[in-house]
């Protein structure tokens, strides 16, 4: 009895990953139990590691095992860019891109009132203290283009219009490479409006 109930365990635990649903979990479970327990064992390990030593970078909020990250302590970075973006998965699709070599600044999340998410539970009162430090001059709009992260933007526009920093927002449009006539609606409008 106890072995069936360490696996329901397991299989629950696995569920707690985003898309993943029973009969993935169960897949899951089963596989690494049958055919790759040390790679069972190696995976708990590393997310109690994990759980364990990453906590958030004092300035950025970004994941990291020091107080402050290695982003924020690089002297190459350009102080006086700030990009904000809700997760540290957003920043780390950002710097893959090698196209910006400012700093950041992680939300952990995006307003989102029907879910009883405001303005405390995603820090901005420290977003508006770190742009407003005298070494930022631009800050860069990187929230997601749905309708919390477009909620987001604009609280966070609006809060520091009034503080003499620039503010902009990534661009959007008809990705590179696709046919108009398979491309949504909206992306299309918004390609018009923010046309250059």
């Amino acid at each position: 009895m106890a072995e069936a109930n360490a696996l329901e365990v397991l299989v629950q635990a696995l569920r707690r990953l985003p898309g993943v649903g029973a009969k993935s979990a169960s897949r899951m479970a089963f596989h690494l139990l049958q055919h790759d327990r040390a790679g069972a064992l190696t995976l708990s390990r590393a997310l109690a590691e994990a759980a364990e030593q990453v906590s958030h970078c004092e300035r950025c909020h970004t994941f990291t095992q020091s107080l402050v990250c290695a982003t924020c302590l690089d002297p190459q970075r350009d102080a006086a860019k700030l990009c904000v973006v809700e997760t540290p998965a957003d920043q780390s699709a950002v710097e893959r891109t090698g196209a910006y070599r400012g700093l950041y600044f992680v939300l952990m999340g995006r307003l989102s009132p029907l879910d009883g998410i405001g303005p405390k539970d995603i820090g901005l009162k420290k977003l508006f203290d770190r742009a407003c430090d005298g070494l930022v001059q631009e800050v860069i709009l990187a929230t997601n283009f749905t309708a919390e992260g477009e909620a987001t933007a604009h609280v966070i526009s609006e809060a520091l219009k009034a503080r003499g920093l620039t503010l902009t927002r990534l661009a959007r449009g008809v990705p590179a490479g696709s046919e108009l006539e398979y491309v949504d609606l909206g992306t299309i409008a918004h390609a018009l409006v923010d046309r250059r």
